[in-house]
């Protein structure tokens, strides 16, 4: 198993988030990708700013590394018309994957059509310019039964209008790895969450992010089904080590 290309290596802090300033944080930013890069990672996962960086960085090192940046981050509460407005900023900057956040918030208020025509609208989108695209669903803030129905309506979504050939381009992800849980409860991906994920968004594919931090975790997560981890401690889980990372 060559665990590499399945690591979306994350960064996904502001400057104010990781407590530095802006010129330290994007120092930060390009050290994740030069990252990726020597370590032939799948992907490096960078806010919508640091595309162009990212791209560049890996076309002149003549690397395979894709770049994925999150849409709508972390909260998923935007408009459709202000998710899709992002999206196309970062398909312009030749984003290879668009990690969108849905309104799970919205989802748990019952607004079902909305949720499913933003899941239609902003799939298409990204889908029409040859992306893939991942849905957050936010685990930590859901209850089983909502796992299990947010994962089967954006499976259902995508069936219904999308031919079978990109079912493979639409994951359903676990987490932002921001949302704040109360007892230090896991805010990411567990066994548990990714299983109710796989067995209700089956064909589509489940990414893990949040919480894989060991070799031996993300080798679970693998045998479990998914096809994707997101995770900031990539290095530490390609040599085997354990990371301290909160992500």
């Amino acid at each position: 198993m060559n665990i590499k290309q399945y690591l979306d290596s994350t960064y996904l802090k502001t400057a104010a988030q990781a407590g530095l300033s802006e010129k330290e944080n994007k120092e930060v930013v390009t050290a994740a990708i030069q990252e990726a890069i020597d370590n032939d990672f799948k992907l490096i996962m960078i806010r919508p700013e640091f595309v162009k960086l990212a791209k560049e960085m890996i076309q002149n090192a003549n690397s395979k590394v894709t770049v994925g940046t999150v849409i709508d981050f972390p909260n998923g509460q935007s408009s459709v018309e202000e998710k899709i407005s992002e999206a196309n900023k970062a398909i312009e900057d030749n984003v290879d994957d668009l990690d969108f956040v849905v309104d799970y918030e919205a989802f748990k208020r019952g607004e079902i059509d909305y949720v499913k025509n933003q899941v239609l609208e902003c799939t298409k989108v990204g889908l029409a310019q040859g992306k893939i695209v991942k849905w957050i669903i936010e685990v930590a803030a859901l209850t089983n039964e909502e796992i299990v129905r947010l994962s089967a309506l954006i499976k259902n979504v995508v069936i219904a209008n999308f031919k079978e050939n990109v079912y493979e381009n639409v994951f359903v992800k676990s987490s932002t790895g921001f949302y704040k849980t109360e007892e230090g409860k896991p805010n990411g991906a567990t066994v548990a969450t990714i299983k109710l994920m796989i067995e209700n968004s089956c064909p589509l594919p489940v990414k893990a992010a949040g919480g894989v931090r060991t070799y031996e975790e993300a080798v679970e997560m693998i045998k479990l089904g998914v096809k994707r981890i997101g995770t900031s401690s990539a290095k530490a889980i390609a040599n085997g080590e354990v990371s301290e990372s909160d992500y």
